[in-house]
């Protein structure tokens, strides 16, 4: 029985899917970051989030579970298997006793513990939430990549769709003023047994056309509620990348 039948403030656990295999960046969550591994930024940002009762990381390596250890971090070990993040986060909540789970991407060490209590305040607020992210506004001249993934939100604030293409379309081109497109940001809150459902579908046309996971819940009729930010994430996918953020945080 979830803690709210009990009348308890929920509880909710940060999840941080991390492995060692990345295209363009192997081993990129140990990589030093202003004297500590990438990794451990992230979960140090994300145990300051006031909402959140823990943060553990999920990984299938063994070199990744050894720092987190040395550092003081909880990790779960997973199945080398899982073909998502979202798999391998499932497989941890399997065996917690919390309300509601947040996926934190491994490779933002510049997030902002706010930004976690704000994609988790709707569904504190409202136990019909099943699913929440987050987005924040998108330069026109950057809604044509198809690495920026755009969202379209309705009037409720649930999003109506995911895409890699420039939506909406602006049949009349821009006429100037704010931009009309919002970037999706890939934090994701879930209700515990909602993350466990997911899991469990297999993957849908919509998602596997797009590449985008979140689309299997939109096409199983599961509502996502959006919440705007100003803050764009900051993810590591290359060195160069890293080196961007490393100037960042050195001033």
């Amino acid at each position: 029985m979830s803690h709210e039948a009990h009348g308890v403030r929920p509880r909710v656990v940060g999840l941080i899917p991390a492995r060692w295999a990345s295209k363009r960046f192997p081993g990129k969550a140990l990589a030093d970051l202003c004297g500590k591994p990438l990794l451990q930024h992230v979960v140090e940002r994300s145990a300051q989030a006031r909402s959140l009762s823990e943060v553990v990381v999920a990984t299938d390596d063994a070199r990744i579970a050894d720092v987190v250890r040395r550092f003081g971090g909880k990790v779960e070990m997973t199945s080398a298997s899982h073909p998502s993040g979202t798999d391998r986060i499932a497989e941890v909540a399997r065996n917690l006793d919390c309300d509601l789970v947040v996926n934190i991407q491994g490779d933002e060490p510049l997030i902002v513990p706010a930004e976690i209590d704000a994609a988790v305040a709707p569904l504190l607020a409202d136990p019909a939430i099943p699913m929440g992210t987050l987005a924040c506004p998108l330069p026109v001249e950057q809604a044509g990549d198809p690495n920026a993934v755009k969202v379209v939100v309705g009037a409720n604030g649930f999003a109506l769709y995911f895409s890699r293409s420039p939506i909406p379309y602006l049949r009349d081109g821009h006429a100037g003023g704010p931009s009309p497109y919002l970037l999706h940001i890939g934090l994701y809150v879930y209700r515990r047994d909602v993350l466990l459902r997911l899991a469990s579908l297999p993957p849908t046309p919509l998602e596997e056309r797009e590449r985008l996971e979140q689309l299997r819940a939109l096409e199983h009729g599961i509502r996502i509620r959006v919440v705007m930010t100003d803050h764009p994430s900051l993810g590591v996918d290359t060195p160069e990348d890293l080196e961007y953020v490393r100037r960042m945080m050195t001033g």
